[in-house]
């Protein structure tokens, strides 16, 4: 099922790579993730996500920004931007889209140090990596079990209903 198959009225979890696609207005993506938010800004439903995601998207901007900006592969880039303070002085992109989702309306989620134990399980149960095992616990313990993400990993999850952009 793709994002407009999603009926008003649902409460929907956001995965990073809905926001990333929005903010980097992917050629493919971007259109139907900022249809998205944008329903869930006018309240056509709920949306929601966690402080983990948050930091999923702004690092992933970081690096998508220093990317383009100097020119560097993405093959080491956390090592890379380690490396180079100054370079990641420069970046802006993470802060802008932490900005506009908040603007948003979307509703955050905290992690607690008991979610990252029971995450632990989940990636266990289902072949999860941690931050996908996460998002799975948070929704779980809220109760919200529709997910809008790129990532068919989350397809092993029962009881979890996975939008796709397209």
């Amino acid at each position: 099922m793709t994002f407009a198959d999603i009926p008003s009225g649902m409460a929907i979890f956001l995965d990073a790579n809905t926001f990333v696609y929005h903010l980097i207005a992917h050629p493919v993506f971007g259109p139907p993730c900022t249809d998205l938010l944008d329903r869930i800004e006018h309240q056509a439903f709920q949306g929601f996500s966690s402080s983990q995601v948050l930091g999923e998207m702004a690092h992933r901007l970081m690096t998508l920004e220093a990317q383009q900006l100097f020119g560097w592969p993405a093959s080491g880039m956390a090592h890379r931007l380690k490396r180079h303070p100054a370079e990641v002085q420069k970046l802006t992109w993470h802060r802008r889209g932490i900005d506009e989702v908040r603007a948003i309306g979307i509703h955050l989620l905290a992690i607690e140090g008991s979610d990252v134990s029971q995450a632990a399980d989940v990636s266990i149960q289902f072949g999860l990596l941690t931050n996908d095992a996460l998002i799975v616990q948070i929704m779980q313990q809220h109760r919200l079990s529709h997910l809008a993400s790129l990532d068919a990993d989350f397809d092993r999850v029962t009881g979890i209903t996975r939008f796709s952009p397209v």
